[in-house]
């Protein structure tokens, strides 16, 4: 069954899901600089324990292989040193690096994990930002097309002397879908995986389906729409995750490559799918393309639905989301 009839939007419907028949187990760790929670349904404890500790075990594993932030990380030695010369790394990184070039070709460059070039000088905790200066320095090192992969030798390298590159848009994604596949080996049946905006759902909840909710941008207290999903991944990208707000210019961390300003046409973005690796990339790509060009580029795609909330605050849904017309 497609994404589409999956998740079709039933307006004024809740499903309320019973726990009654089932047990379920929640774990939370903070992981990958987000808050992630692993709901297992299990016949025991000691199981449940066990396949979600593999999963944590995994998700602290490409934290320290693709962090920015780790200096012993694969992603930070690339950074330091892949401008000057070829950097041999692992396949899986690798593979991934090429997988995020894909959705830059399919997006025209709007998905670009060489944002980083600029993006690094942005503190959000610190409320500081770049100058137009160091932005217009910086910004011919923006552009994936800096990527240099060896396939034969695994190696990356950088064809402009400043580019950096950041795997934030497409990581947790991938975290996500490993442990899916890991609860699975682990005999899991049902389950459901959270990190920061990024979920994906394995089974349904208790014979149920699962209802996700988009939050309203500007008010976390509001849900403005419940979608039901089974067997799927969901993805959001909003403006109000890490911001600050400067002489009434909102900073946030999703930057658009061809300015390295942050993309101010989309408060949030919500894209279904069926791999969670999929809905992180192009919740980042559909952001940043704003609404008409991320409605056009997800109604060209098999099997993956968006919603769109607009910079007025307006709600945008794909061809396959569109609630069905009265007669």
């Amino acid at each position: 069954m497609s994404i589409a009839h999956r998740a079709l939007l039933f307006s004024g419907l809740i499903f309320v899901c019973s726990y009654a028949h089932a047990q379920w187990f929640t774990y939370q760790q903070a992981i990958m600089g987000t808050s992630t929670i692993v709901e297992v349904l299990a016949n025991d404890s000691q199981k449940a324990d066990q396949c979600s500790q593999l999963v944590f075990n995994e998700m602290h594993r490409i934290d320290g292989l693709m962090s920015p932030y780790i200096k012993q990380s694969e992603l930070a030695n690339i950074n330091r040193n892949a401008a000057r010369q070829a950097v041999e790394i692992s396949r899986e990184l690798f593979d991934l690096i090429k997988r995020s070039i894909e959705f830059s070709e399919l997006s025209n460059g709007a998905f670009d994990i060489t944002f980083a070039s600029v993006g690094h000088l942005y503190d959000y905790r610190m409320k500081q930002h770049p100058t137009e200066k160091q932005i217009k320095n910086q910004l011919d090192a923006v552009n994936y097309k800096n990527i240099k992969l060896n396939e034969t030798q695994t190696s990356i390298s950088f064809s402009h002397k400043n580019t950096r590159i950041d795997l934030g848009g497409i990581a947790k994604g991938y975290a996500v879908d490993n442990a899916i596949k890991i609860l699975r080996d682990c005999g899991v049946h049902n389950a459901l995986v959270s990190a920061g905006g990024d979920s994906r759902i394995l089974g349904d909840k208790n014979g149920r389906p699962w209802v996700m909710g988009v939050r309203h941008p500007r008010d976390k207290s509001k849900v403005v729409v419940s979608i039901p999903l089974s067997d799927s991944a969901i993805s959001t990208s909003g403006d109000y995750e890490r911001y600050f707000i400067e002489n009434g210019t909102r900073f946030h961390h999703i930057i658009k490559p061809t300015t390295g300003l942050s993309a101010d046409q989309t408060w949030s973005v919500s894209v279904l799918a069926n791999e969670a690796i999929t809905s992180d990339a192009l919740s980042t790509t559909l952001f940043v393309l704003g609404t008409e060009k991320a409605l056009k580029l997800i109604n060209s795609l098999d099997d993956i639905e968006a919603v769109v909330i607009d910079a007025k605050g307006k709600m945008f849904y794909s061809n396959g989301l569109m609630p069905p017309k009265a007669h």
